[in-house]
């Protein structure tokens, strides 16, 4: 895979690197700055952080060849992050930017750690260097992330020792917990349970109106999920196993779901038998999800039932 560039941040005095700073650290970002980070490294390494299908297909050749899946991730500077709930949350309830948060922890390229207590301004620090970082004209405070691109941000001072007084926040805080896969994580959990059909066509469906007015949640996520199985005739129990697998949502969860969708007439199971043991469901689509010939005609499918397929769940 083509090696990673060097994330940067945009500034008003020109872009810095991230990995200009010996073992960087970024303290309290607002929800713009945070993901104005992210955006940093998925730029960087968009094959690492933000894959297309394409990528995904490349990576599972890779990680059958005992190649290194993440290769793009190996070059990016790692980052240590204290960010408050508010800034984190901006963020993780959508899935897409959530997905692109867990690709980066799970690469070990970003260190997400909780901070309890507001500081007094954003930093950006190193060992040897570091900044208070403001928003231009007086922007900051403003909690919505699709404000990112605002930039740029406006460097305040060099500080040598910034970066030793956040220590002891360091060492008190706590891993972030985030509830959303990345697309490698589900893309490859899918695949190893379901095939390369249902891992393919859940993308596809995850990625349907990416733009929408209605941002993607968890919830809509593990709806359309499902429905990509249903539509490519996965067993359930496996379906579900990849989900979980995935850390999607658990077993109870997508037993809500097969149910809704049953009821609004989209879904149905039919036996296998086994050679040994019980019969196995496989799902099988029905109505206007069996007769959709498209990701786009699948995602207005389940929209016609309300399930909550965007950002409603």
């Amino acid at each position: 895979m083509t090696s990673a560039s060097s994330p940067t941040l945009p500034l008003a005095e020109g872009p810095v690197s991230i990995g200009s700073f010996a073992d960087p650290v970024a303290v309290d970002p607002d929800p713009p700055l945070l993901a104005a980070l992210v955006a940093a490294y998925r730029d960087a390494a968009p094959a690492a952080v933000d894959p297309d299908l394409d990528a995904l297909r490349a990576t599972a050749k890779a990680a059958q060849a005992d190649d290194d899946p993440l290769s793009p991730a190996a070059d990016l500077p790692t980052l240590t992050v204290l960010a408050r709930d508010r800034a984190v949350d901006a963020l993780a309830d959508r899935f897409h930017p959530a997905s692109r948060l867990a690709a980066l922890a799970e690469a070990g390229v970003w260190d997400l750690q909780t901070l309890a207590e507001p500081q007094p301004n954003a930093v950006l620090a190193g060992q040897s260097d570091g900044c208070v970082l403001v928003a231009a004209a007086g922007e900051r405070g403003d909690d919505s992330a699709a404000a990112a691109d605002r930039g740029p941000w406006c460097r305040i001072g060099v500080d040598a020792t910034l970066r030793d007084r956040y220590d002891a926040l360091l060492a008190d805080a706590e891993a972030v917990r985030l509830r959303t896969p990345s697309r490698h994580r589900l893309y490859g959990a899918l695949r190893e349970r379901c095939g390369d059909g249902v891992a393919d066509d859940a993308l596809r469906l995850l990625d349907e109106d990416a733009t929408g007015a209605d941002p993607l949640d968890r919830g809509g996520a593990r709806v359309r999920t499902y429905a990509a199985g249903a539509r490519r005739s996965a067993l359930d129990r496996d379906l579900r196993r990849a989900c979980e697998d995935a850390g999607l949502g658990s077993s109870a969860t997508f037993t809500r779901i097969k149910k809704e969708l049953v009821e609004a007439g989209l879904l149905g199971t039919e036996s296998v038998s086994q050679p040994v043991g019980r019969p196995r469901k496989r799902l099988v689509a029905r109505g206007s999800l069996a007769d959709a010939s498209s990701p786009t005609a699948a995602l207005e499918a389940l929209r016609e039932t309300g399930l909550g397929v965007d950002g409603s769940a």
